[in-house]
């Protein structure tokens, strides 16, 4: 389950030890969870649990990279960012004051626009420093970083946000009688975000997309790598969004997509830790109940044709690691196929793998080497990633590694190998339920996939498994003809 860790590795309080989540029966771990939707469409899922006097608080708005259109990629992101300026109550001295400084800036920013396309720099120069004389003074008004403060003042930690392709996360956990500090913040969010600062922010988001990925070549090598995966489905679009789009977002775009989407129709909330279900549920009535529902998205109708031959492209680079990526397509999160195929992932992945005993142990070709089994909305990925010495031969590890895939088809996985990766994924799910930041983030996370209920029946579907089926999830998934092949070299 490792499209969850990847997202882990982004968000530090995200634990990265889950790797496959699940509740086998003979772990007598018992899991309630009470969930309501809201006559607005708020979904609210609450697990009390009281093991610590906290209270693990997660809000997603599912809206990412995957709802944005052609001209507005990096449109969510940069709202993940925007949503921490504050609202007409927060972050603020004089709300009037201050949109009436805004007013004046975006129609600056309307005049900048038309005289940058037509190459006047002089207008441009001009009119962006009257703007940004503008922003001074309107951020004299400001109280820098009130509603990150607040969670700080009342004991909260782990405050954090992110998004991701399919929705924006905010996160915090806080003292158990701190909670309706929570449920303060967010509805007036949810409701009364003002977009301060935005052109700057959008700089710095311009700067993170230059760090991250263009001046990094294995980020531009996994976003190349994504645009080969995804051909029509919206998978393929940067979540940090593409720079020339970036840079030609505007405030009055991303506040039209808050006011329409970031609503409790499009909304998960879930607490985990000590709490009273009754009491906590009218606290959520109270807050959000009377928010209007906002818009729904139109359904995701694109789909990718299917793929007719191996894609295949190497990137060469001064400063680049060694790395051979290949990936295929696989069935949507939720499939049976997908608990096969978390066998698969266990048999070859680790120390004690086949991968590693392959190409790091006895051929030395390699430092590290990684498969990966990723559950996705719409459609998932299986991936094997091979981190090459200097001097490998690119062709000898990709021999090896399809040798050891066809192993998987043409052999049944041993009962003892079987029963290893089993206890491997209990062992990681019984840690991970002491953790309640990880149950919650994982009961929104699967809420948005379709249903909380996968994530708690995940043991219980990968007991089931047996190795003849493995054998014939791979056959239909390891096709050559299915593959996509991604070669990052060094300069040498």
């Amino acid at each position: 389950m490792n499209a969850i860790l990847k997202y882990a590795l982004k968000c530090a309080s995200v634990p990265a030890l889950v790797v496959s989540l699940a509740m086998p029966a003979q772990a007598g771990v018992n899991l309630p969870v009470h969930k309501e939707v809201l006559d607005n469409g708020l979904t609210v899922l609450l697990h009390p649990n009281k093991q610590a006097p906290t209270v693990s608080c997660r809000l997603f708005y599912v809206t990412g990279s995957v709802h944005e259109v052609p001209g507005k990629s990096g449109l969510a992101h940069i709202l993940e960012h925007e949503l921490f300026k504050g609202t007409k109550k927060v972050g603020v001295t004089d709300s009037i004051a201050d949109a009436a400084f805004m007013a004046r800036e975006d129609s600056l920013q309307a005049l900048i626009r038309p005289a940058k396309l037509a190459g006047d720099t002089a207008t441009v120069k001009k009119l962006t420093a009257e703007h940004d004389s503008l922003l001074n003074e309107q951020r004299k008004l400001f109280v820098k970083d009130e509603l990150w403060g607040a969670y700080q003042s009342a004991g909260g930690t782990g405050l954090n946000a992110f998004t991701t392709d399919l929705m924006t996360a905010y996160i915090v956990t806080l003292p158990k009688d701190k909670i309706e500090l929570f449920m303060w913040l967010e509805s007036d969010r949810m409701q009364n975000a003002v977009l301060r600062e935005f052109y700057s922010e959008r700089d710095v988001v311009r700067e993170e997309r230059r760090m991250r990925y263009d001046d990094k070549p294995t980020g531009r090598f996994f976003e190349t790598m994504n645009s080969l995966i995804y051909e029509a489905f919206p998978y393929r679009v940067p979540t940090i969004g593409w720079p020339s789009d970036i840079m030609n977002l505007t405030r009055e775009m991303a506040d039209e997509h808050y006011r329409r989407y970031y609503k409790p129709r499009n909304a998960i909330l879930v607490l985990a830790g000590d709490l009273d279900t009754a009491s906590t549920m009218e606290m959520v009535k109270k807050y959000f109940g009377n928010i209007p529902a906002g818009e729904a998205f139109p359904p995701i109708t694109v789909r990718d044709p299917e793929q007719v031959g191996e894609k295949r492209f190497t990137q060469v680079r001064p400063d680049a690691p060694n790395l051979y990526s290949l990936v295929f397509k696989t069935a949507e999160v939720g499939d049976p196929s997908l608990y096969a195929l978390d066998i698969a992932e266990g048999v070859l992945n680790g120390r004690s793998g086949r991968l590693y005993k392959r190409l790091v142990e006895e051929e030395k070709l390699a430092v590290s080497v990684k498969a990966g089994n990723s559950p996705n909305k719409y459609v998932s990925e299986f991936s094997v990633m091979v981190s090459m010495k200097l001097d490998a031969d690119v062709a000898k590890v990709e021999k090896i590694v399809w040798e050891e895939l066809e192993r998987l088809k043409n052999e049944p996985v041993s009962e003892r190998d079987f029963q290893k990766v089993k206890n491997h994924a209990y062992a990681g799910l019984i840690r991970s339920f002491t953790d309640m930041e990880n149950v919650a983030t994982m009961l929104a996370w699967y809420e948005m996939y379709g249903d909380y209920h996968i994530f708690l029946n995940w043991a219980d579907a990968l007991e089931k498994v047996t190795p003849a089926q493995v054998q014939e999830v791979a056959k239909a998934t390891f096709v050559r003809d299915r593959s996509v092949v991604g070669i990052l070299k060094k300069n040498r």
